[in-house]
């Protein structure tokens, strides 16, 4: 009788959890998630200085629960926008590769529906001497054309390998950055 109650009460109990994950996503569907920016970067037009952030948002969907999605943003002195680096998995299902860059003036858009905390921020004279670094390790990066998702390369691989390549960041990647270890 104890071991029916005991499956019963797992049963019940894994719906239960399985129900609230999958309703607990704040947004099913990519394409309607929120990319709105986070309002937390200093704006390119009031910041003359250089700027090096980097950003950690939740993972989508039912990853969010678990780890994070990080990436970088350079503003070199007097730029009008942020040249943002980023590895994504879907990339390499295209044939592109998993690490990519872009130009914005909003570098810290919410991570399909996920609003981004900043884990560093740069700026001045540091940055502006550090922002060179970057762009040559950014060429290094032995997994631009490849993406994992446990263990990695992933897309916490490549901002946790550029702090390793550049001590001078000092970057602490957060805790469920899955991923970030690869870099070791």
């Amino acid at each position: 009788m104890y071991h029916k109650r005991k499956q019963t009460f797992l049963h019940y109990l894994s719906i239960v959890i399985a129900v609230f994950l999958l309703s607990a996503c704040s947004n099913s569907d990519w394409r309607t998630a929120s990319r709105e920016p986070a309002g937390i970067a200093p704006k390119p037009e009031t910041t003359p200085q250089a700027v090096i952030e980097f950003y950690a948002a939740d993972a989508f969907s039912w990853r969010g629960w678990f780890a994070v999605h990080t990436w970088v943003a350079v503003k070199e002195e007097q730029a009008p926008e942020y040249t943002v680096y980023e590895v994504v998995g879907w990339r390499v299902d295209s044939g592109l590769p998993a690490l990519r860059s872009y130009t914005t003036d909003t570098p810290d858009r919410f991570w399909y529906g996920a609003k981004p905390e900043k884990i560093l921020s740069i700026q001045g004279d540091r940055a502006k001497t550090l922002i060179p670094q970057i762009y040559a390790a950014v060429e290094r990066y032995p997994y631009a054309n490849e993406y994992t998702l446990v263990p990695g390369p992933n897309s916490n691989t490549f901002p946790a390998w550029l702090g390793k390549e550049i001590p001078a960041l000092e970057l602490k990647m957060p805790f469920n950055a899955i991923g970030s270890g690869y870099a070791d």
